[in-house]
């Protein structure tokens, strides 16, 4: 019988560690599976340019199906139910369509090695009206309904300005979170704004963009360095951004945010990107330690501290290395050096050699605001986060983390191809996605 390992979760750290199996391994001896609810994988932290259109996700999604016939590994659709440990089986649930037909019934697959990477998703902190009156962006179909509201609601503004041009009409937006997609998304707004003149909307512009920038704690970005938030938050008050610090939101409405002091923001989108959790499991994880986050406890090895067999890595993995009083952050760095890491270890494990501990690199923060500026720090593990980047070399930094994605994920030769070709459609495509 073949060794099977199933990768639950096809998000950064699982489509590399699966493409890393199968190109190693092959399909002889070994039956590599990946498992996600989603049928194609798009980096996560490009979803805010998706939802203001800036990116067009059917130029830069991955389909699994082709995907896993490149690299040797096998695909299946679907969402994690369970596990059930003794038997070395997890239930996937079942999948129904839009009319709530039962496309595939509720099963089971086998595995000797388990890989959990099923990532994160926004943590609403049980703030009342959040998940009611909130978009979240967890995935590329949030990101598409963020899209199509907010080109809704600047033609609504363009229209009522065409039939009163002395009127007051705005798009409101108020997004929660101050860290990279917060940020990121609230200059991101700005630049589809501008780009809107190009394509119908003629009176509408950036100064029909209002957009609220709430954050619960003391300053923007708590990743970077002082200096480098306090000119990111320069940067999008330029732009018109109303930054909030220290105002926590108790209440979400259908109209607005509701501050603790007393304070109502009102707005026609609301984003919420106030931090992270593990995705929720339905039927759990047949008693795996867990963090208080949801997170999967995993020792140095990113063996699950309740089963050898089981890994975790990436956002749903808990981390906390020796010498260390924090865990390794849920960034994309770090999914991209946990995939290298298991990879390593469940090749050590099949040969019966001794696993060796995971070491995390921090090589810094970097935060994009759109064509306007780039701020981050560098090799932050070598000089302590202090190395400041800031305008094109920072942006050409940041470019070049998605391209090391596409390298990991297509090889060499296609990777390469790939990067080349978007360069091309920055040039022959049109600047926003209206569609």
């Amino acid at each position: 019988m073949k060794t099977q390992i199933v990768i639950v979760g096809g998000g950064a750290a699982g489509l590399e560690l699966a493409a890393k199996l199968g190109a190693h391994y092959g399909r002889k001896h070994h039956d590599i599976i990946l498992v996600d609810c989603n049928r194609t994988h798009i980096w996560k932290p490009l979803l805010h340019e998706v939802a203001t259109g800036s990116l067009d996700a059917n130029l830069d999604e991955v389909g699994y199906r082709s995907h896993c016939h490149r690299w040797g590994y096998r695909y299946f659709y679907g969402s994690l139910a369970g596990i059930d440990r003794n038997r070395r089986r997890i239930r996937l649930a079942a999948i129904q369509d839009d009319r709530g037909r039962e496309v595939i019934a509720s099963h089971e697959i086998r595995y000797d090695y388990l890989v959990l990477a099923y990532g994160s998703v926004t943590n609403d902190f049980g703030t009342p009206g959040v998940a009611e009156n909130c978009t979240f962006l967890d995935s590329r179909d949030q990101a598409d309904r963020f899209r199509d509201k907010l080109l809704d609601q600047c033609l609504r503004v363009s229209r009522t300005m065409a039939s009163d041009p002395s009127g007051d009409a705005q798009v409101r937006v108020a997004i929660v979170g101050a860290g990279a997609t917060g940020v990121e998304l609230a200059a991101e707004l700005y630049n589809a704004a501008d780009a809107l003149g190009y394509y119908g909307l003629e009176v509408f512009d950036r100064s029909r963009l209002q957009v609220t920038l709430i954050e619960a704690g003391p300053r923007i970005l708590p990743a970077l360095p002082e200096q480098l938030a306090a000119a990111a938050r320069a940067e999008l008050e330029a732009l018109g951004v109303r930054v909030l610090v220290d105002t926590p939101v108790v209440e979400a409405t259908a109209e607005g945010m509701i501050l603790r002091s007393g304070e109502r923001i009102g707005a026609d989108l609301q984003v919420w990107a106030a931090g992270v959790k593990a995705k929720p499991i339905a039927e759990g994880l047949d008693g795996l330690e867990l963090a208080r986050s949801g997170q999967v406890v995993v020792r140095p090895t990113l063996q699950s501290e309740s089963d050898e067999r089981v890994f975790a890595i990436g956002d749903c993995a808990f981390c906390k290395l020796p010498g260390s009083d924090r865990p390794v952050p849920p960034r994309a760095q770090a999914a991209h050096q946990m995939a290298d890491a298991a990879f390593a270890n469940l090749k050590r494990m099949m040969a019966d050699k001794p696993l060796v501990d995971f070491v995390y690199k921090d090589h810094g923060s970097l935060v994009s605001l759109s064509r306007f500026s780039t701020v981050g720090s560098l090799m932050g593990n070598l000089v302590g986060g202090r190395m400041a980047v800031e305008g094109r070399l920072a942006r050409f930094i940041y470019l070049s983390l998605y391209r090391m994605h596409l390298l990991a994920i297509h090889g060499w030769i296609k990777g390469s191809a790939m990067i080349a070709i978007s360069h091309m459609n920055r040039i022959v495509r049109p600047r926003l996605k209206l569609h």
